[in-house]
């Protein structure tokens, strides 16, 4: 009988706002993370530092394995806007993504979101199963359309993203 691959303890995992001295390694992290697009150090500075209550860290042993990045937007200050998910190749699968979505979401200060939105590509199936559940454990109504288009705004360099809406029907998490 073969033995199973032993899973990540789920025990240990940290999760916590960013600190600008986290900058060099999350960036690593997402450059670590195809399909993701990988940034600047720079830009995950100012996400470190500027946006740090909209973002979240999850770490083992001190060393970085999960991060989302999110601001509100000024426009719809209502929601949560996610930008990027990464999740260390050797913690894949074990729910990490939406562990941290949960908590950054239950943040008090982020208490009067009522929508979560974030751009997919039509091949990204793993941030799209993400959202999915993260919908459906919180009984959200989820919806879906173009929101940069390939040819319209990317030049054809790059995938159409498109956004997807999620309705915060329910605050509480749901098993």
């Amino acid at each position: 009988m073969a033995e199973k691959p032993e899973r990540p303890d789920t025990r240990r995992i940290m999760m916590r706002p960013p600190h600008v001295e986290d900058g060099a390694a999350i960036a690593a992290l997402i450059a670590a993370s195809p399909p993701l697009d990988v940034n600047s150090t720079y830009c995950v500075l100012l996400q470190c530092s500027h946006f740090a209550r909209t973002c979240i860290l999850a770490e083992r042993h001190g060393q970085p394995i999960g991060w989302i990045s999110g601001y509100i937007p000024p426009t719809d200050p209502d929601s949560l806007f996610v930008w990027q998910v990464a999740v260390a190749e050797n913690t894949r699968g074990i729910g990490l993504g939406g562990r941290m979505l949960e908590e950054l979401v239950a943040r008090p200060e982020l208490a009067r979101l009522s929508t979560l939105r974030t751009t997919v590509t039509e091949a990204n199936d793993a941030s799209r199963r993400l959202f999915e559940r993260f919908a459906d454990r919180r009984g959200g109504i989820i919806s879906c359309k173009p929101l940069f288009e390939r040819e319209a705004h990317f030049a054809n360099g790059h995938s159409t993203e498109f956004e997807l809406v999620i309705e915060l029907t329910s605050r509480s998490h749901r098993n």
